[in-house]
């Protein structure tokens, strides 16, 4: 399996877009902590938001091929489970239907990293040390706010036995502990 650090030199040499690099620290700082509190393999499932969209310059504005280039790239580097996992993650485009709990997780949390990063910049601060985790349950029930983020993928928290609350806690502390390397 790829090394932490051969990722992160891997996302530097194919993502120049320093929000998409956020993105992709922030995913995986919560799919660490989401490994840790279902007792999964927190390197995997963290390296796994770590690369999840290392092939999106590439592919620019094609979403059919969105996740399944990033897969084909990481063949080798990660198992099996996890290139599953990042072809699901933009399974609407690609015709994947999410089943595993890897899966719904990936998904789930990537989309939850909008929500938190949307929310955190209306505070006057800007910074996540400030973000109260009922700020981002409170914007979930409000479909205006941030209405590109889709609040059903978010849900799907719920497939892993966790309630939406504790998903959501769970996402901003994670993202709180990394707040100086996502700008925020």
């Amino acid at each position: 399996m790829i090394s932490r650090d051969e990722a992160i030199n891997l996302v530097h040499e194919k993502i120049q877009n320093v929000n998409l690099r956020r993105h992709m620290l922030a995913t995986e700082a919560v799919m660490r902590a989401l490994a840790a509190r279902l007792e999964e393999d927190e390197e995997l499932w963290a390296l796994t938001g770590l690369l999840h969209d290392i092939d999106l310059e590439t592919v620019e504005q094609d979403p059919k091929r969105h996740a399944q280039v990033a897969a084909e790239w990481l063949e080798g580097k990660l198992p099996d489970e996890a290139l599953q996992a990042i072809r699901a993650h933009n399974g609407e485009a690609l015709g994947i239907q999410r089943k595993e709990h890897f899966e719904h997780a990936l998904a789930a949390s990537e989309t939850l990293t909008g929500l938190v990063v949307a929310t955190t910049l209306v505070l006057p601060s800007k910074k996540l040390a400030d973000l109260k985790a009922k700020s981002v349950r409170k914007r979930m029930e409000e479909p205006r706010f941030a209405a590109a983020v889709s609040r059903e993928i978010i849900r799907e928290s719920e497939k892993l036995g966790l309630e939406l609350a504790e998903f959501i806690d769970l996402g901003v502390e994670a993202m709180r502990k990394i707040g100086s390397d996502l700008g925020l």
